[in-house]
């Protein structure tokens, strides 16, 4: 009887202890998004504020929000990834043409080019800044700043360090 009882205790803890874990698993099934939500991309918003401030600027406007001289980047970076956000900025110049004509001998390139050449068109927008050393080193601190204003996360002003 003694036996019965100790593996009677033991089955009733083992249904227990596995009761225990399925309710922390119920209470865990939040939706994806909201986890999501609350990832915030890797590096320093407030690095990223400072490069910003020294390299980007003069022409977006201390906030990002566009000037005459170059767009308001918060839609434009709330609508792509660190993955092409870094490709566009370090590696090509912003021609007002998609990115896969931009890197292609495509005939919009072309002609772009052949005005520029001519005079007949401006100086190309934004340099690619795969040269610059501090865009370089500090590229994933950029596209956080410029993440954290396209979400609202991050005001106007200078973030916390």
């Amino acid at each position: 009887m003694a036996i019965h009882r100790g593996l009677l205790y033991g089955a009733a803890m083992a249904s227990a202890l596995w009761l225990a874990g399925c309710a922390v698993e119920v209470q865990n099934l939040q939706p994806a998004q909201e986890l999501a939500a609350q990832v915030k991309p890797p590096g320093s918003v407030y690095t990223g504020w400072r490069v910003f401030q020294d390299k980007c600027a003069r022409c977006h406007g201390s906030a990002a929000t566009g000037t005459a001289s170059g767009p308001d980047l918060r839609p434009r970076v709330g609508e792509m990834g660190s993955r092409r956000f870094i490709n566009l900025v370090l590696r090509r110049y912003d021609w007002n043409i998609p990115a896969a004509q931009a890197g292609s001998e495509s005939a919009a390139r072309e002609a772009l080019v052949e005005s520029v050449m001519q005079r007949q068109a401006g100086a190309l927008a934004m340099p690619a800044w795969e040269g610059e050393p501090r865009v370089n080193a500090h590229i994933v601190d950029l596209y956080a700043y410029l993440s954290a204003r396209a979400q609202g996360t991050q005001g106007p002003g200078r973030p916390a360090p």
